[in-house]
This record gives structure tokens, C-alpha cells and sequence, in this order.
């Protein structure tokens, strides 16, 4: 019996994995170095440190990897932040878990400040029990870290847990915790690259509207 639910966000709840990619790739640029936007694309929804080493060779005590970093929180905060919705019917969707008496926590790759922000953008402050992000962890998705970390924030065992998110990264970090994944496309990956997930949705709208024959409602 699912008696509670992690939530990832970006790609998930907000429509922002582009933006991501994007700021990345002109941080990159900024910092003369160079990959493109399909390989970063490929790769969000890993944590940032991954990334870069994956996307552009950047380890993560490579002094450019920081100031990548840096780089790309002032883009992404000024110039796709603001104009970044969440996907339609996202709200109606949380509430109707809440509805279901299921306690939602945020487990997300975002650092504690950028994370906030993005749940004030999908209306959801004020349905989560609690958020996890990457500041408070050591290894980021896909390793385990943060969705073990959420999994004490929800006080329940991983096999009353289901983790909603839209990456394979996230799927993988889900698995390594214990812990099932319900899947979105709307993260821009294919049922393919979602193979490992219990059950695959469209959207956020797509599992409301199926709410009653999904893993959610068992």
C-alpha cells in the first residue's frame, strides 16, 4: 500500500528542463568552454557536479566547475526563472494525493534557494509536507542521496514510498534508495528511457485525469 509520495520537480511539476539546458550551455560559453545543447539537454535531471564532468569534462574540483556553476544560477534565476510555469492541472494533481490522504515531500536536484522559488511557481508550498534538496546532501541524483534523504523527512519505509519524476536519473536514484517510480513524459524522455518506471503518464494533467486506475490510488 503507497502511503506517501516524493516529488521531483523540475521537468515534473514545472515545465524548466529546457531553460536548464540552456543556461548551462551559455554558463559554459561564458566561461569559454563549450558543449552542446543536445548533449546537456540529455543530461538534466542529473545533479550539476555530474553534469558538467559528463556534458564538458568539468570534475568537480575543477575550479571552472564552480565558476560554471555560479554562472549558470545568476542565468537561469535572471533570465528563464521568471517566464517558467508548471505544467496545467500540476496544483489539482498535488492536491488530489493530499486528497487521497498521501503526504508529499519534494526530492529534488535544486539547491535549497532555487527550489523554493520553483515550488512558489508550481503552487505547491503549501501542499508538501517538507523538501529535500541537493544542498543537504553529499551525492547528487542519480545517487541515492537525496531520495533517501526525502525518505526520512516522510518517515515511511521505501516500499510504502512512490517517487513521481520524469528523468531516467531519477529512476535510478529511486531504485538505488528502494523506492518505485511513476514517470512523466513531459520531461522531453522516451517511454524507452523510462523503461525502469512502475507506471509512465504523459503529465501531470494525463495522471489526474487516470488518477483512479494508477500505482497512487492502489
Amino acid at each position: 500500500m503507497i502511503r506517501g509520495v516524493l516529488l521531483d520537480v523540475d521537468g515534473t511539476l514545472v515545465d524548466s528542463n529546457d531553460a536548464h539546458a540552456r543556461a548551462i550551455v551559455e554558463a559554459l560559453e561564458a566561461c569559454g568552454l563549450q558543449a552542446s545543447f543536445d548533449k546537456v539537454r540529455s543530461l538534466i535531471g542529473m545533479g550539476s557536479d555530474k553534469l558538467l564532468e559528463a556534458a564538458a569534462g568539468l570534475k568537480e574540483d575543477d575550479p571552472r566547475a564552480e565558476q560554471v556553476g555560479d554562472r549558470k544560477k545568476e542565468i537561469f534565476q535572471e533570465r528563464y526563472l521568471p517566464g517558467l510555469r508548471p505544467f496545467p492541472h500540476t496544483r489539482e494533481l498535488l492536491q488530489r494525493l493530499r486528497e487521497r490522504g498521501l503526504p508529499l515531500v519534494a526530492a529534488s536536484s535544486a539547491n535549497e534557494e532555487e527550489l523554493g522559488k520553483l515550488l512558489r511557481i508550481a503552487e505547491a508550498e503549501d501542499l508538501i509536507e517538507a523538501a529535500t534538496s541537493a544542498s543537504e546532501v553529499e551525492e547528487s541524483k542519480p545517487e541515492p542521496d537525496i531520495i533517501e534523504a526525502a525518505l526520512r523527512k516522510i518517515g515511511l519505509p521505501p516500499g510504502e514510498v512512490l517517487l513521481l519524476g520524469d528523468t531516467p536519473y531519477d529512476i535510478e536514484a529511486a531504485r538505488k534508495a528502494g523506492v518505485g517510480t511513476v514517470a512523466l513524459r513531459c520531461g522531453g524522455w522516451s517511454d524507452e528511457d523510462l523503461a525502469g518506471a512502475v507506471a509512465i503518464y504523459q503529465d501531470p494533467a494525463d495522471l489526474l485525469a487516470r488518477f483512479d486506475e494508477s500505482p497512487f490510488a492502489s
